[in-house]
């Protein structure tokens, strides 16, 4: 009786773990998924820069530090989302990218503020369009970064709570990185002008 009493115990641990462990793994997926869509949306950003550059580079002559600044965020943000694409549960590709996205906003908010002293760039169909599709893209962004710390915060709660704890360490399931706003500029809102 006390062998089947024991072995019935083990059963019970063992369902238990299982439970646990599987739970991690499902949650660590979806977060990982999520990130999947924001490298979506940010491959689709990375692709319109460098028409808006182009489209922007006749009539901006004398704002060429501008469209470099540009074009470096630009690189400096790929490699990040490269290596946050990789392993999207390191925190310190999480913080590099959120960095290099801030950096990229940054460089782009001051070509839109350059731009709106080109009335006649402002007006040119193309670069409306452009700017259409970018303003598109950073809500989708936007949506998909916020899935991201969703699951994130799912994932870190389950990791974080009662009997979980315990064994995720054991596991090999570390805590994940919330995609954060760490420029303080990103978070102001934007002036828009329509004179």
């Amino acid at each position: 009786m006390g062998l089947l009493a024991f072995l019935a115990i083990i059963v019970i641990l063992a369902i238990i773990l299982a439970s646990i462990y599987n739970g991690l793994v499902v949650l660590r997926n979806r977060f990982k998924n999520a990130f999947a869509q924001i490298d979506v949306q940010l491959k689709r950003r990375y692709d319109l820069i460098p028409n808006l550059v182009e489209t922007a580079k006749g009539y901006l002559k004398h704002e060429r530090e501008t469209l470099e600044a540009v074009v470096a965020a630009r690189g400096q943000a790929i490699a990040a989302n490269t290596a946050a694409a990789a392993d999207p549960s390191s925190a310190a590709a999480m913080k590099d990218l959120a960095g290099a996205e801030g950096a990229l906003g940054g460089a782009l908010g001051r070509l839109l503020a350059v731009v709106e002293s080109y009335p006649d760039l402002k007006a040119n169909q193309t670069m409306a369009q452009l700017m259409e599709e970018l303003t598109s893209t950073e809500n989708k962004v936007s949506f998909a970064r916020q899935a991201f710390n969703d699951s994130v915060m799912a994932y870190n709660n389950r990791r974080e709570t009662f009997p979980a704890v315990v064994f995720a360490g054991m596991f090999g399931f570390q805590p994940a990185e919330l995609f954060e706003i760490t420029v303080p500029q990103e978070r102001e809102a934007v002036k828009v002008s329509f004179s």
